[in-house]
């Protein structure tokens, strides 16, 4: 016996939103993170490059200008000169998502950068969508309140990091301060500064 015309528009409609509610599950892996003397290692940039469907090249780029850092490609890794917090890569891997992954107009990942005109753009192929890349580091760096090393002022801990120093986020800034705990207000000078991050030492 034939099915009738609901049931074909029944299996038709299941098929349909099982199709779509498979499609839109996209997952960033977790950076995993090792220092190794004197430098970071990102043992899963390889993974991270594949399923974002970005050139490799184009995404290390980018992580550099983010940490203010030298670095190179081992293979499936990426190695950088200094030591980096965990919480700080996939920060920068969230951005870089943000900026140059996932459509502002459908929220898909099924996009594509194409230099059209030394602009580089942003096309979906799931919705035809596009925009222009916007120029995160440009308009944080012509930030007023931008830090300058030598600086001294009085920060409130917000969150301790997975080596155990307090966290500060100021704007675009993660700040870093030795043995202070989550809620404490404490003064300190700034170090230095590599890229988003900056180092401090307790003032006095």
């Amino acid at each position: 016996m034939t099915d009738s015309y609901e049931d074909l528009l029944k299996k038709a409609y299941t098929n349909i939103t099982g199709t779509a509610a498979t499609t839109e599950r996209f997952t960033v892996p977790t950076a995993r993170v090792f220092i190794e003397g004197k430098t970071t290692i990102l043992e899963n940039f390889g993974e991270i490059a594949s399923t974002l469907r970005r050139d490799p090249d184009h995404l290390m780029k980018h992580l550099l200008g983010e940490l203010g850092t030298a670095g190179k490609t081992d293979g499936t890794r990426a190695v950088f000169n200094g030591k980096f917090d965990t919480d700080q890569i996939n920060a920068i891997i969230r951005g870089y998502v943000e900026d140059y992954v996932i459509c502002s107009e459908c929220g898909k990942p099924d996009t594509r950068l194409v230099k059209d005109t030394r602009i580089l753009t942003l096309r979906c192929d799931a919705c035809g969508g596009h925009r222009p890349v916007r120029k995160r580091r440009v308009q944080a760096e012509a930030d007023p309140n931008k830090l300058t090393e030598g600086a001294v002022l009085d920060v409130t801990i917000q969150f301790l990091s997975k080596r155990g120093d307090g966290v500060v986020k100021l704007g675009r800034y993660t700040m870093y301060v030795a043995n202070a705990k989550p809620g404490q207000t404490v003064k300190v000078r700034i170090t230095r500064i590599a890229g988003s991050i900056a180092f401090t030492e307790r003032a006095a």
